[in-house]
This record gives structure tokens, sequence and C-alpha cells, in this order.
């Protein structure tokens, strides 16, 4: 089975909470939302408010901002949204990239390595706390006897995505999330918001090797999730990429058979995707397509049925 989530902005109260009722209806497996404070809605406000309006799909952060959000807000902020929406959490988890989001709580945005040990010390901290248990730390996270007392989840375990496309962090999400998010992004670039990309079939390899890697030894290891940053159906998929293409330096036949792109007929997608599944071990899917529900009315049962 191949699970697609949607990941959407909250612009005004009617159109959000129309998109999650429609989403439920649709069958996408969650709603989430973005963490980029200052230009973007708090992300578990807004899904709490969703959750009010459904009564099936996920709600989950994607992701949330580590390293500039600290364990006990975030702790209490998923442990609260699982209460409210009655045990329909998640917690996706990221490193942070921008650096005015770090400047503007006071801090200087760490290199690679830095934002890495944090991202690492956030991810354990956060896990303690939700399982009960009281948090003392020193070094990238500080804590003295943080607990969660209140509202402990519903869940005895609240779904953990890692989003990352860093060697070290692919390493850790394998052998602690139970979700790791491949986006494929590379370099933050001047801007502070976009990024090179890491898009070509050797190097979805290569960070599905490091995730394997991480597992080793457990159990079950985590599902592999894509955020498609591009989808379009179409009868032209050629055409529908050829820009993109050439701005990232890749061929269309490449990006074509990456996850972070989706296009061509339903028929070429569905091929694409199951592609993904022999090839990578990809189950799951976040899109950025709320402007096309439509096509995803009759995209979701069949990819569903993969």
């Amino acid at each position: 089975m191949v699970s697609v989530s949607l990941q959407a902005r909250t612009t005004d109260s009617a159109t959000w909470l129309d998109l999650a009722r429609r989403a439920e209806q649709l069958g996408f497996d969650a709603l989430t939302a973005a963490d980029h404070p200052g230009a973007s809605a708090a992300p578990f406000v807004a899904l709490a408010a969703a959750g009010a309006v459904t009564e099936r799909i996920g709600l989950g952060s994607y992701v949330t901002n580590g390293g500039v959000r600290e364990p006990a807000h975030i702790a209490a902020d998923v442990a609260t949204l699982d209460v409210v929406s009655g045990g329909r959490a998640r917690l996706g988890l990221g490193a942070g990239h921008t650096p005015a989001e770090w400047r503007a709580v006071g801090r200087e945005r760490p290199d690679v390595a830095g934002r890495v040990e944090r991202c690492i010390a956030v991810v354990e901290a956060v896990q303690a706390l939700l399982a009960g248990e009281s948090v003392d730390a020193d070094g990238p996270v500080v804590a003295r006897g943080a607990t969660l007392a209140a509202p402990r989840p519903v869940q005895d375990r609240i779904p953990l995505t890692i989003g990352t496309s860093n060697s070290r962090l692919l390493r850790f999400a394998g052998a602690r999330a139970d979700v790791v998010g491949l986006s494929g992004l590379g370099r933050t670039l001047p801007d502070g918001h976009n990024h090179t990309v890491r898009w070509r079939p050797e190097d979805v390899d290569a960070q599905v090797g490091l995730v394997a890697e991480g597992a080793a030894g457990r159990d079950h290891g985590p599902e592999l999730e894509a955020l498609v940053q591009l989808l379009v159906v179409t009868d032209d998929a050629g055409a529908a990429v050829r820009d993109l293409a050439t701005e990232i330096g890749l061929s269309e036949a490449d990006l074509l058979t990456v996850p972070y792109v989706l296009a061509g007929t339903e028929d070429e997608i569905v091929a694409a995707v199951t592609e993904h599944k022999r090839r990578w071990g990809i189950t799951r899917y976040v899109v950025r397509a709320a402007d096309m529900l439509d096509d995803m009315a009759t995209l979701l049962p069949r990819l569903a049925e993969l």
C-alpha cells in the first residue's frame, strides 16, 4: 500500500477547514503543516483546528523546526494535539535551515554539524518527554528536570518523522524514526530559503542506503517517505518538467525517475510510484497539491492499491 499526505498552508479559517474536510474525504493519510515562524501559521494551532472538523485523518507537523523550538514546547504541543484530535497526532522534526528563523529567537544558525547535533538532542529529549520520562541535558539542548505531566498523549507512541538529507541524520533516522522524510534538498542557497538539490537517481540510492545502515538491527526499519516538489497530471510529462530539469541541470528522464517529481498521465505516475517502491522501498509521499485535489480524487485510490 502506498499512502499520500497533503502539506498545505493556512490562509483563512474557511479555506483551511474546507481543505481539511476535503483531504479526509479524498483519502489522504494525513494533513500536514510546515513550521516557518514568522512566515507561516503555527502548525499545531492550525492542525488542532483541522482536527475539530475531521474524524480520521492524521495531523502532523512537516516538519517542526528543531533549531528554534525547545523540546518541552514541542512535546507539549504534540501531546495536546494528540489529546484534542483523539489520538491522530504525528510529529515531524528537522534541523532547521533558514538563518532568519534562528535570528528571530536571538540565535545565530550553527554550521551543519551544529544543527545536526541539536536536532539529534531535540529528538531524544522530545521522545523521552512523550514517554513520560524526566529530561536533564546540557549541550545543544539545555533542560533541568523537564517533564510532561500533562497533557499525556493518547497514543502510546506518537509516530515520528525525521526529515533530512544529511548523512548523519539519515543514519540516525534509520535507527530512531518511524518514517524518514526524503526531500533530496542540499545546501541552503544565499537567499536563506531555497536549496541546491540532490535529485539524481544515484543520490536517492545513497540516501536510502544510509537509512538502511542506521536501521541495521531493528526488527522493523522506518518507512520511507518522499516530499514531492512537483506534481502534474498531464499527457506531456517531458514538457511539464523541462524548465525545472534545465534549472537544476538534470535530464528530463532522470527527473521523471526520482520520487520528488510526479508528472505524466495517471498511468505513468502509478508506474513511477511502483518503480520507486521496487527500487527504493518508498511507500509514502507528501504532496503540495492543494490546487489539484480533483486530480488526486482518482489517483489516490490507485496508489493505495500498490
